[in-house]
C-alpha cells in the first residue's frame, strides 16, 4: 500500500475537497451544504491522499473574524484508518458536531454512516457527549401564542446576565454546561455561556430577562443571529421558577422577537435528554429537522 500523505489545502486546491465521492448521508452535505457556501478556509480544510487521491477529508469552521477554529463540520472518509490519521495529525482540537437526519438509527445506510464518523472520531481520540435536536422553525409553522405573563426586559449589565447564568447552570440538565462545570466548575460555565452569546454578531439589546408581574426574575431569552442563520441562542428558567411551563413562555417571545427581524428561518437546539424543553419546543411549533451527535477533544 502506498504512503499517505496528510496536508491542508492551499488556496486554488479548493476542488480537491470535492473529489472525493460521498453519498452525502449525514453531516452538514446532507442538508445542502456545500464546500463553496460553508466559508471555508483552505488552511482549516486537511486531506489524506494515498497515490494522489482524497481518501479521506476534514474542514474546520469558525466565524470570519475568528483566528482558531471553533468546531469540526466535515469528517468524511473512504479509508476509516486514514481518516483517523489525519485527524490525529491536524493540529485542531475543537467539538465535532454531525448533523443527522431525524430519523437515522432507523435507515441502515445512514446508521452506518454515522456510526462509522463516530466511531473514528472516538479512535482518533474524542469522546462521545450528548445527543440533541435540532429544530427549524419556519414562518409556515405559525407564530407561538404568547401568555402574556411574564414582562421582558433588555439588561445591559453582563454582569447580571453572568449572574443569570450562573444560576440556572447549577442544576442544568445541558451535557455542555455539566462538563464545563465538572473540569472548571461554575464561574467558568456561565462565563463559557456569556462569551457565547457575546461572539454572535446579532445585537446585544436582543436579549431579554423575563419576570413575573411582582417583579421576580423567572429567566433570560436569548435570540440572536450566528454567522449562518438566526437562531434561539439561549432558553433558561432559574431553578426556583421551574415548574410553571416558563420555558415556553421565553421561547415564544424569542421566536417573536425573530420573526420581527423578518427571520426566514429559526433554528434551535436541545439536549434529546431534555425532555421539558422538547415539549415547549414541540407546544410551540417547532419541528425536529435533524438530530446532531457532538463529540469533544
Amino acid at each position: 500500500m502506498s504512503d499517505l500523505i496528510v496536508r491542508p489545502l492551499v488556496a486554488g486546491e479548493e476542488s480537491l475537497f470535492d473529489s472525493m465521492p460521498d453519498p452525502m448521508l449525514v453531516g452538514y452535505g446532507a442538508f445542502g451544504t456545500t464546500y463553496a457556501t460553508g466559508d471555508y478556509r483552505p488552511e482549516w480544510t486537511w486531506v489524506a491522499l494515498r497515490d494522489d487521491v482524497v481518501v479521506a477529508r476534514a474542514v474546520w469552521w469558525a466565524g470570519p473574524d475568528d483566528a482558531e477554529p471553533k468546531a469540526l463540520d466535515w469528517f468524511d472518509f473512504t479509508d476509516a484508518d486514514a481518516a483517523v490519521h489525519l485527524l490525529r495529525t491536524a493540529p485542531f482540537r475543537v467539538e465535532y458536531s454531525i448533523p443527522l437526519p431525524p430519523n437515522w438509527r432507523e435507515d441502515p445506510a445512514v446508521h452506518a454512516a454515522a456510526t462509522a464518523r463516530v466511531d473514528a472520531a472516538k479512535a482518533a481520540g474524542m469522546t462521545f457527549l450528548v445527543e440533541r435536536y435540532t429544530y427549524g422553525w419556519t414562518p409556515d409553522c405559525g407564530l407561538p401564542e404568547r401568555p402574556g405573563r411574564l414582562e421582558f426586559r433588555p439588561e445591559p449589565d453582563d454582569d447580571v446576565i453572568f449572574e443569570v447564568f450562573r444560576r440556572v447552570n447549577a442544576t442544568s440538565v445541558d451535557a455542555h454546561v455539566r462538563r464545563t462545570i465538572a473540569e472548571h466548575g461554575l464561574d467558568a460555565s456561565a462565563q463559557e455561556d456569556l462569551d457565547i452569546l457575546r461572539w454572535m454578531p446579532s445585537p446585544r439589546e436582543w436579549w431579554r430577562l423575563a419576570y413575573t408581574p411582582d417583579g421576580e426574575l423567572v429567566g433570560l431569552a436569548a435570540p440572536v443571529h450566528t454567522y449562518r442563520h438566526p437562531v434561539v441562542g439561549y432558553i433558561a428558567v432559574v431553578p426556583e421558577q421551574r415548574g410553571h411551563g416558563y420555558s415556553y413562555d421565553l421561547l415564544a417571545e424569542a421566536t417573536h422577537m425573530l420573526a420581527a427581524e423578518g427571520a426566514p428561518k429559526i433554528v434551535a437546539g436541545t439536549d434529546v435528554a431534555n425532555t421539558r424543553m422538547a415539549k415547549s419546543f414541540a407546544r410551540a411549533g417547532y419541528p425536529v429537522t435533524q438530530r446532531r451527535i457532538d463529540l469533544l477533544p
